[in-house]
């Protein structure tokens, strides 16, 4: 074979130049194309500056770096990517792997992260609240990056992901998250039995679902501070009574998402839009004493797209988090009479 072509990014930071027919360029498109070779491998393909970055301040373990001018390895922690394979290669074949409009000439083969192992920004865990996401049959990459993006925005405590929805790890959803796939601990491909385990004890589950068909039934303004929550269940709505009645849909209570519903600790499902909610988010949420979060959207128009839902669902409930604890502070600083 012939001799591998080194150089020196830094001192002690060696690189190889990718001969001609590398096997391991192919692996980069295998890894980006099948969710099965990234879960038998235990391999997830990264690729920019920020992402990388982000991936290894919080402890991803980076196994080969693409790179196309020595410029690139300077921008990253050079005590992390020392262990790493360092291989430069063409531009012109990072463009023929890149997911991306416009290329920045950097990729990463990564081991799979492990929520258990990584070490999550100290900002993001000093405004970590008792808030958690449950997506359920979250199939569009973009939607579920986006979403995952507000979960970290919103200080989410953790995502879980049940069976029906996309893969975290393809690079549709991890260009979306913007890095929110290290900044909050993901478990993905739960059955909806193993979701309780993976909650904190006396977690209250709400729903907030974008496809729901009673919103219309709501009276206008049930909605108002002080009202009765209006009952989403066969018995409040006759019309719906034979569909809900065959799939066995729990009675759950239903109400604004403005109105109080966030009491520590409290998850959240957001439904996916083509398939909605499963019959098991609604049994999980009536188990806990949960309530249905309806957005109201102007008559016509059409529901909302599911990441939009959550994030003004777990915003709201964030700042509802936040003013209780406040307002908890606030009575223990009054002096206690006599």
């Amino acid at each position: 074979p012939p001799a591998v072509e080194r150089g020196a990014a830094a001192p002690g930071l060696w690189y190889e130049k990718a001969a001609p027919g590398d096997r391991r360029l192919g692996k980069v498109v295998t890894i980006a194309k099948s969710k099965k070779f990234r879960d038998n491998h235990g391999k997830v393909l990264l690729e920019g500056h920020r992402l990388i970055k982000d991936a290894l301040e919080a402890g991803a373990v980076p196994q080969t770096l693409f790179f196309s001018t020595v410029g690139h390895l300077k921008l990253l922690p050079e005590a992390k990517i020392k262990r790493a394979s360092l291989v430069k290669v063409k531009f012109e074949d990072i463009k023929t792997w890149s997911d991306l409009v416009t290329p920045q000439g950097l990729l990463g083969i990564f081991s799979k992260p492990d929520p258990a192992k990584m070490s999550y920004p100290a900002a993001q865990l000093a405004n970590s609240l008792p808030l958690l996401l449950i997506c359920d049959n979250i199939r569009d990459p973009g939607n579920l990056g986006t979403i995952l993006r507000s979960a970290a925005g919103a200080g989410c405590e953790k995502v879980l992901l049940t069976k029906g929805c996309v893969d975290p790890w393809g690079p549709k959803v991890l260009r979306a998250g913007m890095g929110a796939h290290f900044r909050v601990p993901i478990i993905a491909s739960l059955d909806w039995e193993a979701v309780p385990t993976n909650l904190p004890a006396s977690t209250q589950v709400c729903v907030a679902d974008n496809n729901d068909p009673d919103a219309a039934a709501v009276p206008r303004g049930a909605g108002r501070a002080g009202s009765a929550p209006v009952k989403s269940s066969p018995k409040a709505a006759p019309e719906h009574e034979d569909e809900e009645g065959a799939a066995g849909m729990p009675e759950l209570a239903a109400q604004r998402y403005y109105e109080e519903w966030a009491r520590a600790p409290v998850a959240v499902v957001v439904g996916g839009e083509t398939h909605g909610l499963s019959a098991a988010a609604l049994r999980l949420a009536a188990s806990t004493g949960g309530r249905r979060l309806l957005i109201p959207v102007v008559p016509g128009v059409d529901s909302l797209n599911s990441a939009i839902a959550a994030g003004i669902v777990l915003f709201e409930g964030k700042r509802q988090l936040l003013w209780r604890n406040k307002h908890e502070d606030d009575r223990q600083k009054l002096p206690v009479p006599g």
